[in-house]
């Protein structure tokens, strides 16, 4: 009996033993299920941010070829721009040094009639001469010109700027308007070093034909020897509220030397000076 006793004790405790390990089984089993679980979503996480980093990988390479095509063209664009700025300065350069650097002029000798009256008194040009007149020529030329009329006249209305007096010679000579910028700018370069003659320049006429008191050319003959140019000429003039008239003649010297000229003697004649009585004409 009690032997049986100790047998069912014993069967007891294995049942319960048994049962319990069970329960710790299941409970261990229901854990690990847990961390299955826990695991699988982690694994769907990392999935979803491997999925999310791959596309951020994709789109940053996709901005990185825009980006580079962007630069690429940019770069080009630049490049161009600098090209273009470069052969700009280039040809600046050139024209400066064209500028700067001295012309070399070969004087021909010869003895032209430049200016002269027709038969009504009207000036004529030699316009064939112009055509091949050399630059220190016509420096000469547009300085006797500047200070005697030949012509002149307000092209269109006058201003008071008196800015658009046009004159034969300097017309024929393409040096624009009587003490324009072209007109002055050219004889102050070729007269730079004569400040005799650039001093003369800065009270430069507007004289037109009408004025009451003007002098006129009547002839010029142009001379050229060696590198010394004479400007000959023969001019009158009047004051018609002095009822007097007067004419002269007179012979001027420059000096040519590579890229400038001078003008370095003036012979003027005895100017006869006679009266008439406006009322008879």
């Amino acid at each position: 009996m009690k032997i049986l006793i100790t047998i069912t004790l014993l069967l007891n405790t294995l049942f319960s033993f048994s049962q319990s390990k069970k329960e710790q089984i299941e409970i261990l089993q229901n854990q690990l299920d847990s961390i299955k679980i826990e695991m699988s979503k982690m694994k769907q996480r990392d999935d979803s941010i491997t999925l999310k980093i791959n596309t951020f990988e994709f789109q940053l390479e996709k901005v990185n070829q825009k980006l580079n095509t962007s630069i690429k063209s940019n770069t080009d664009s630049i490049s161009k721009e600098i090209n273009k700025i470069k052969m700009n300065q280039f040809l600046t350069l050139q024209k400066i040094d064209s500028i700067l650097k001295p012309k070399t002029f070969t004087l021909t000798d010869k003895t032209v009639k430049f200016l002269w009256r027709d038969s009504s008194s009207s000036i004529v040009i030699n316009e064939n001469f112009c055509k091949t007149i050399s630059e220190p020529e016509k420096a000469a030329l547009g300085y006797v010109a500047t200070f005697i009329g030949n012509e002149c006249s307000w092209d269109e209305d006058y201003t008071e700027k008196r800015d658009n007096l046009k004159c034969a010679i300097l017309t024929a000579l393409n040096l624009d308007y009587q003490c324009s910028d072209k007109h002055l700018g050219f004889l102050r370069q070729w007269f730079k070093i004569d400040t005799a003659a650039l001093k003369e320049l800065e009270g430069c006429p507007t004289t037109p034909n009408t004025s009451t008191i003007q002098d006129t050319f009547d002839e010029i003959i142009l001379t050229t020897k060696g590198s010394e140019i004479t400007v000959f000429y023969k001019a009158n003039g009047v004051n018609m509220r002095e009822e007097q008239s007067w004419n002269w003649t007179e012979t001027d010297y420059f000096q040519f030397d590579n890229d400038n000229i001078k003008l370095i003697k003036q012979e003027k004649s005895k100017v006869n000076v006679e009266h008439f009585d406006a009322s008879e004409e």
